[in-house]
């Protein structure tokens, strides 16, 4: 008899031993929620210059959709995804503080990612230096905007009201159809890809948070370092990132999915410019997801720890209020307009700021990844640096981040110029590329906040 009983609990135990590691006990908690942010008007879109008209209809609709996750002792972090080429800081600091007040949570604990999807609305000031626009057009996208914040701070509020016990685990897939466009023509790609031949760097990770209630997988969050400029229709649409999250909701009904944009400044879908495009890159990426979490994932335990800060970003140069007034007489609208917002700073404030705040954020999930977030358009050149120093298996670096400013370029890219080197600060209305010490100044705070929430 005494021998029968300890044959049983023998096997008992090797069965609790054997329960998968991403069943681990729910001892944290989330919630989520999403709203419809899909423009009611025909407001201006927002990515391309060559723009001429506002909207016409849609392909999908455009989405924010949130999630706050407690660890076991309470504390809090907010994440809203956005199908939005970016936000400007006015615009992201409303909704953050807004989150703040009514949920609670710490502005430093709240992050906004932007899709990039170049099929979405002009938000704020994001890149409106782009056009010279009417009065009447301008006032659409500020009503869009004052509502998108409205919408944005619901969504979070939504989801702590959502909170439930959870368990989180991660792991990281991969897919390769972002192209380095800076060492890669466009019209090559096919044939490049073909012979094994692409150049520059990439980043073709998908890192992979899932969040499960009981049985149910509750929300998926994952990432890529690409661009979504597959479309410059005329439609609304979330690009391959929004065809991504639709594929992962159609294998897992049920489940929110959540889009993080990755390192992906100068990373490109190619080839691209068709629906049937779009739709492929997203099946890709869905399915790498759908593979990640169909295997063996790491489980979450511990306590989440965080920290933020915004860094003075030096430009270049800074010009004088007698160079903007005789740009406002150039032949290049994109200078002219670019001079006109400036030279409104300049008044508002006796002068232009010679440097930027940009901000940078990091979360450590219990034992969990490195959650590194951002500001800008940030280039593959440091998310591939950042793992490397910090960890190439648990450390996600996510770009679009809280403030889409500009574009930041590593200090390679800035020295070879272009577009990511320097020519797109017109667009955003900045004075000058950045400074060469960029690079230094953003990897060193990322260093200190590794520190800061014990990595290093």
């Amino acid at each position: 008899m005494i021998a029968r009983l300890l044959t049983v609990c023998m096997l008992l135990g090797a069965l609790l031993f054997c329960v998968p590691t991403d069943l681990a006990a729910a001892d944290w908690q989330a919630g989520i929620a999403k709203a419809n942010i899909t423009p009611a008007d025909s407001v201006w879109m927002s990515g391309y210059a060559g723009r001429n008209h506002g909207a016409d209809g849609k392909v999908t609709d455009l989405w924010a959709k949130g999630i706050v996750i407690a660890d076991p002792s309470g504390h809090k972090i907010a994440a809203v995804t956005l199908d939005l080429v970016g936000l400007d800081r006015p615009t992201a600091l409303a909704i953050r503080q807004g989150i703040e007040k009514e949920s609670g949570i710490p502005l430093s604990n709240i992050a906004l990612f932007c899709s990039h999807t170049h099929t979405g609305p002009v938000v704020g000031n994001n890149l409106r230096s782009m056009w010279e626009l009417e009065e009447a057009e301008g006032r659409k996208i500020d009503d869009y905007t004052a509502k998108l914040v409205t919408d944005a701070v619901k969504v979070i509020g939504d989801a702590n009201a959502d909170l439930e016990p959870v368990r989180l685990s991660w792991a990281c897939g991969t897919a390769t159809y972002a192209v380095n466009r800076r060492t890669n023509r466009e019209p090559d790609v096919p044939m490049l890809r073909e012979k094994g031949l692409l150049n520059g760097p990439v980043d073709h990770d998908v890192p992979v948070l899932a969040v499960r209630a009981g049985d149910k997988l509750k929300a998926v969050l994952f990432g890529y370092a690409c661009h979504a400029t597959v479309l410059d229709i005329y439609q609304w649409t979330g690009d391959h990132p929004g065809f991504a999250m639709l594929a992962v909701e159609e294998q897992h009904p049920g489940t929110q999915a959540m889009f993080w944009a990755g390192c992906g400044a100068d990373q490109n879908p190619l080839p691209r410019r068709t629906v049937e495009l779009a739709q492929k890159y997203g099946k890709m990426l869905g399915d790498a997801v759908h593979e990640v979490l169909d295997g063996a994932m790491q489980p979450i335990t511990g306590d989440l720890k965080t920290a933020y800060a915004e860094i003075d970003l030096g430009f270049a140069a800074v010009p004088t209020r007698e160079q903007l007034q005789e740009t406002l007489k150039s032949d290049n609208r994109f200078e002219r307009v670019r001079a006109g917002l400036l030279l409104k700073d300049f008044d508002a404030n006796g002068s232009l700021a010679p440097a930027y705040p940009y901000p940078i954020q990091t979360w450590k999930l219990g034992n969990g990844p490195l959650w590194v977030t951002l500001g800008g358009e940030v280039v593959v050149d440091y998310s591939v640096r950042l793992k490397t120093e910090l960890g190439a298996d648990s450390t996600w670096v996510a770009g679009y981040s809280n403030d889409v400013m500009a574009y930041v370029p590593s200090l390679r890219v800035l020295k070879e110029g272009g577009y990511e080197g320097g020519g797109a600060m017109l667009y955003y209305g900045l004075p000058s590329p950045w400074a060469e010490n960029v690079e230094d100044l953003i990897v060193a705070e990322v260093h200190r906040q590794a520190q800061q929430v014990g990595v290093e």
